[in-house]
């Protein structure tokens, strides 16, 4: 799928979505389960999110065992990773945003440290 501008936009159009989006650019990769801590919301609805991000072109995803990670996708254009880049630095304060930030950081039994 070619990414565009309203694709783009519709995805950060939704609050749940964007979160989403600031701790994969933030992070680098995301598993489920760290998603589903630092925003407290429930895995279906967390992965029914990722999923329209996945297939809007967005992000990709890979499994690890039983985990699953999100990363920007490859292929994403870098005008889309500027809107990315600079969402993120326009946010960096925004109490929403940080408070997702640090809820990860304190996670305990993070992948790759444990189980989640």
């Amino acid at each position: 799928m070619d990414m565009t501008p309203d694709i783009l936009f519709k995805a950060l159009a939704d609050p749940t979505r964007l979160r989403c989006l600031m701790l994969i650019a933030a992070e680098r990769e995301v598993c489920v389960c760290e998603f589903t801590h630092a925003l407290d919301m429930s895995q279906p609805k967390i992965s029914r999110h990722l999923a329209y991000l996945r297939e809007a072109g967005i992000v990709q995803d890979r499994r690890q065992g039983q985990w699953v990670y999100y990363r920007l996708h490859p292929a994403l254009p870098a005008w889309a990773r500027a809107v990315l880049r600079e969402t993120r630095k326009g946010l960096a304060g925004a109490a929403g945003f940080d408070a997702d930030r640090e809820a990860l950081a304190c996670m305990a039994d993070r992948p790759g440290v444990g189980c989640c």
